[in-house]
């Protein structure tokens, strides 16, 4: 009979497995997105989506055949995605996905609050007419995607426009430090809501809340704007710590 502690091991094996399932595209080396990046991305995606559970650990051997990659683009993979928070290493215990906690939440709660106004303040001071339009663009994009829980697959394109619309509203503030940290902050900021959040669309309207965002952006109205989008980050926060808390994540 297989014991509590062999279940929790083959749960995390089979986490690890279902993940890097998405080798089964090959890789190609264009000169623009190298193997690493593009084997970043995959793995970034994967513990992003939940796919990668936290804690996991990511076995360089069965990675590296399962992908059928050389050790060096995977390591070069990993050690990006330890700089974006998604991924730990250890002495003697090797590669680990980030673990998720309530404190972890908060601070990027925080960060993208303060980061993410300041750099949509900046797109709304010296973004141009082809920013505006960008806006428009994404907000509408996203809103035409009905979410349901039932079709996954409105989900992944779901996630794909809101991810856009949040970037693009930052695009215009010609701060590339500024929009590559916010863009970070977002990653490890979906990460939670798409893992605690993925069977639920909240307790508001977010739809109406895009469009007051990106209406109040183009119309140059910052206050408006700002106090928007930072209400809307507030709010999601809110929501994950509860979902954090009610399973018993500290």
């Amino acid at each position: 009979m297989e014991t509590e502690k062999e279940g929790r091991s083959n749960a995390a094996k089979t986490s690890t497995d279902l993940a890097i399932a998405m080798a089964d595209a090959a890789f190609v080396d264009d000169g623009k997105n190298t193997i690493s990046s593009q084997l970043a991305d995959r793995i970034r995606e994967a513990i992003i989506s939940g796919q990668l559970e936290a804690g996991t650990k990511i076995n360089l051997d069965r990675a590296k055949d399962r992908f059928r990659v050389s050790l060096s683009p995977l390591r070069e993979a990993l050690a990006r995605l330890i700089a974006d928070g998604l991924v730990i290493f250890e002495d003697n215990r090797g590669y680990r996905v980030a673990p998720v906690s309530l404190g972890n939440l908060e601070e990027i709660t925080s960060l993208r609050e303060e980061f993410e106004t300041y750099a949509l303040r900046e797109a709304m001071t010296v973004g141009g007419p082809s920013w505006e339009g960008e806006v428009m663009r994404a907000l509408h994009k996203l809103n035409k995607i009905d979410r349901d829980a039932a079709r996954p697959e409105t989900l992944v394109q779901w996630e794909a426009a809101h991810r856009e619309f949040h970037l693009t509203l930052i695009s215009g503030c010609g701060k590339p430090l500024l929009f590559n940290f916010c863009k970070t902050m977002l990653n490890l900021n979906d990460r939670y809501r798409r893992t605690f959040l993925r069977k639920t669309s909240g307790d508001r309207n977010v739809g109406i809340e895009h469009s007051e965002i990106a209406q109040g952006a183009v119309a140059r109205d910052v206050d408006y704007a700002c106090t928007r989008l930072r209400s809307h980050i507030h709010r999601t926060g809110t929501n994950l710590r509860q979902h954090l808390a009610d399973k018993g994540i500290s």
